[in-house]
This record gives C-alpha cells, sequence and structure tokens, in this order.
C-alpha cells in the first residue's frame, strides 16, 4: 500500500485543557479537528488563531484544523475534506479508488459525495459531487465502497481503453466480477455499461487488458476467427507458463504485448517460452503489439487464418468490411 494511504499522523499540539475523551477524538480524526470541535472542548477562537498563526496548527479547510506543524499528509487533508463537508460525507471517485488500491495516485484534489440536499460551499482543492442517492460507504477514513467506487470512474472516463483497463485492475485486486455486474445493472445512468458487462460477463471471459479487449474484439471476433482460449496455464519445460490465448488443438498460441508492459519488445523469458512450446509442444507463438492491433487489425487476422490453415484449420477468416484486407 502506498506510504500516502498508511501514513502516520504527526503528534498533535493539544491544548491542556482537553480531557481524555477529547484527546481520543483527536486521535481517532488523526490530530484533524473542527473549529466546532475544539470551541466545544473549552478552546476559543482567539486560541485556535493564535495557535494557526505562530504555525503550532494549520488551518485546512473553512473551519477545519491539524493540531501540528508538520507536513500535511495526504490522509489528513481527506479526513479533514470529510470533516468540512459533514454528515453522510464521504471520499468518492479518484479519492476512494485511492483508498481502495485501484489507482497508485490519489490525484490532486480530495474528491468527497455528499447528500444532494446538504448544502457545502465548494473549497480550493475540494472537489464535491451531489447525490440524490448516497452508495454504501465505511471504513476508517469513510469512503464509497469499492464496487459503486470502479462504476463511479467507469462513468467519467471517454476511451474504452481506460474503462477495460480499469475494471481490469479492479478485478485483479479482488473486486467481484458479479457484485460490479449487479451494480452496474442496478445504475439509472451509465456511460460503457454495453462493454463493462461484456467485460465481466462470459464474452469477456480472460479478458486481461485493453489490448487484449481490442484483440478480442477487433480481430478475432470481427474476422470470425475460431475463438481461443484464454488465459490458459501449462507446465512447459520445467517451468509453468500462461499464455494470452491458444488456439487449443491447433498449435498457435498468441501474446499479446502491450507497450507499457513491454517497452523493449520480447524478453528473454518471452524467448525462451516460444522455444520451449515449440520444442515440446510443436506449437508456434505470434506476437503482436499495440501497433498490430490497432492500426493494422485485418492484416493481423489475416496472418493468424494463415497460422491456423498451416495447423489444419479449414474455416477461413471473414472480411470486417468492404475495404478489409481479409480475403473471403
Amino acid at each position: 500500500m502506498s506510504d500516502a494511504r498508511r501514513a502516520a499522523p504527526h503528534a498533535a499540539r493539544l491544548p491542556p485543557q482537553l480531557d481524555a475523551a477529547a484527546r481520543n477524538t483527536v486521535h481517532r480524526q488523526e490530530a484533524v479537528v473542527t473549529s466546532a470541535q475544539l470551541h466545544a472542548w473549552g478552546v476559543g477562537r482567539a486560541v485556535v488563531s493564535r495557535r494557526v498563526a505562530h504555525g503550532d496548527w494549520q488551518r485546512l479547510w473553512r473551519g477545519v484544523i491539524a493540531l501540528h506543524s508538520g507536513a500535511i499528509t495526504w490522509r489528513e487533508r481527506a479526513r479533514g475534506a470529510l470533516l468540512y463537508a459533514g454528515d453522510g460525507a464521504a471520499l468518492s471517485h479518484s479519492s476512494a479508488a485511492f483508498v481502495h488500491g485501484i489507482v497508485s495516485t490519489p490525484g490532486p484534489r480530495i474528491v468527497v459525495s455528499i447528500p444532494a440536499h446538504r448544502a457545502v460551499s465548494p473549497q480550493p482543492g475540494l472537489g464535491l459531487r451531489r447525490r440524490r442517492t448516497m452508495p454504501h460507504a465505511g471504513g476508517r477514513i469513510r469512503a464509497v465502497g469499492v464496487d459503486a467506487t470502479v462504476l463511479d470512474l467507469v462513468h467519467e472516463l471517454d476511451s474504452e481503453d481506460d474503462v477495460v483497463g480499469l475494471v481490469c485492475e479492479a478485478v485483479r485486486i479482488g473486486v467481484l466480477p458479479g457484485r460490479l455486474l449487479l451494480q452496474a445493472g442496478g445504475r439509472r445512468f451509465l456511460r460503457h455499461r454495453d462493454l463493462v458487462v461484456n467485460l465481466l460477463g462470459d464474452e469477456g471471459t480472460g479478458i486481461e487488458s485493453p489490448l487484449e479487449h481490442r484483440y478480442v474484439r477487433d480481430v478475432e471476433r470481427r474476422h470470425r476467427l475460431p475463438a481461443a482460449c484464454a488465459q490458459l496455464r501449462e507446465r512447459t519445460g520445467g517451468r509453468w507458463i500462461r499464455a494470452d490465448r491458444v488456439h487449443v488443438g491447433l498449435g498457435v498460441r498468441i501474446e499479446l504485448d502491450g507497450q507499457l508492459a513491454h517497452p523493449s519488445g520480447r524478453t528473454a523469458r518471452d524467448t525462451w517460452r516460444d522455444n520451449a512450446v515449440l520444442i515440446e509442444r510443436s506449437e508456434i507463438t505470434l506476437r503482436y503489439r499495440w501497433q498490430h492491433v490497432v492500426a493494422e487489425p485485418c492484416e493481423t487476422a489475416a496472418q493468424v487464418a494463415a497460422a491456423l490453415r498451416s495447423r489444419g484449420w479449414r474455416g477461413r477468416a471473414a472480411p470486417c468490411s468492404p475495404t478489409c484486407s481479409v480475403l473471403a
């Protein structure tokens, strides 16, 4: 987990008159409190202003004070945002995604969802989202649940590749596809709903990256190639290996090398694996990158079809359009 998510709170500089209950509250809130709380504990406005002016304390948002002079952590800012936003507020969108580990960086603003009837004034660095129906929220630092958070982010994305990447990452960290599907079906408005349903349902079984999604959609299905088995795990050459897609019984394997994951192209391990399956199984490996799948899907389909026919497939690839380079 990122240090920003788990950073230990600073030692608070507490007024001497605070009783044990107040001190427990300060500790629970990670040394971030409201002016109203301080007033209830007998700390007047003049004392607060003087402490802030001297640098002993720091003002995070209007009416929210950090009771120390050190660097403000992301958690303290997030805690302060929740205190400022008040009853029913919860971290959401990119901030909740950071808490749940879906994204590695929290973004420049703290994003908080609040019930629509609440009147909360905007503040610099704070993103407010008013919602007629608040989703389930909880946790040590109150955040919208992970399933709703994934769909909140999906709704705001423009690129299908970004949607696929987000959903795949969510599933990778343990978000249950069935729960996502259930929540997606219950939302009145959700951009990319069909894409999410296809990814998480039977049609998307085994898809683990935006590149693989594009390959299945633009190369395999649009050119009516036989469906390959996804993420097949086998023992070869004394090691366990996994292939992105395998045409079982035809001896053709497809490996998809995304540029972000494989910036230098084929690795030494890839070469060993290709050689091992060729020697032990007489299977050939076709490797494709973004250029082949996105810019040249028809040419890629034609090459895959040629490989399949050379291994006994009796079908033919179908052109996806009148200008497709695949010959029917």
